[in-house]
């Protein structure tokens, strides 16, 4: 066999980077690794929901998910790591909806789906709208640097956007700030009070008609408080 033949027939070796079999090694204990913080982040977030920051230990959190406390060190250094993974989940997904304002051009499209991504992040993340919801009340002492940097500009915008619109007269001008205030309150109450809505209508827990009429309602207060002439 030639020397050129005797290259192509020999096997990569197992160990050089970049071949298949050690990717595929390697694709195992990282997907492994990313369900096991999953796991964690979601059972963290259910407790610091229901028992704030200091009614949580990592043992609690360990123990529920039936593995130790040294584990859990090896995901996250620290309770305070932890709590702060968990929001900045939460805030990541809060703050995908705030996209569809700075983007949209017709004010009433945008807000509507403004309006509906904050409902969809009430209706799938109460637990996690929880936890954010007792930080801030608590005035934010484990994560006020986190939500100056991310939640202070992109209100900006969205007031900014607001503001384009009035000058294009698409919108009658209000308080834009007290304007999101309101919004953010509105829908935030779909999640913190979703039970207590449930209760008082008769059912086991509100549905996907209870979210579609609230955000019908929520759009046509807004919209038309920004279309109505002046006075």
């Amino acid at each position: 066999m030639s020397t050129a033949a005797k290259r192509r027939a020999a096997p990569s070796s197992p160990g050089r980077p970049g071949t298949a079999p050690q990717s595929a090694a390697m694709r195992g204990p990282r997907a492994a690794r990313v369900r096991k913080q999953e796991q964690i982040l979601r059972e963290a977030e259910r407790q610091f929901a229901r028992f704030g920051f200091e009614g949580v230990s990592l043992d609690s959190i360990a123990a529920e998910l039936g593995i130790s406390r040294q584990n859990m060190l090896y995901y996250f250094a620290s309770k305070d790591d932890l709590y702060r993974a968990v929001l900045d989940g939460v805030l990541a997904s809060w703050l995908q909806g705030m996209e569809a304002l700075a983007k949209g051009d017709d004010p009433r499209a945008a807000i509507s789906g403004y309006i509906r991504a904050k409902l969809r992040f009430s209706r799938e993340r109460p637990s996690g709208s929880a936890v954010f919801t007792r930080e801030v009340m608590a005035g934010a002492p484990r994560y006020a640097e986190r939500l100056a940097h991310s939640v202070i500009p992109r209100l900006r915008a969205d007031i900014r956007t607001f503001e384009k619109w009035a000058r294009q007269g698409l919108i009658e001008r209000v308080d834009f700030t007290h304007l999101m205030f309101v919004i953010w309150s509105a829908t935030q109450a779909y999640a913190d009070l979703a039970p207590q809505f449930a209760l008082f209508i008769g059912k086991p827990q509100l549905d996907d008609a209870d979210f579609d009429a609230a955000h019908a309602l929520l759009t046509e207060i807004v919209t038309r408080t920004l279309s109505r002439a002046s006075s």
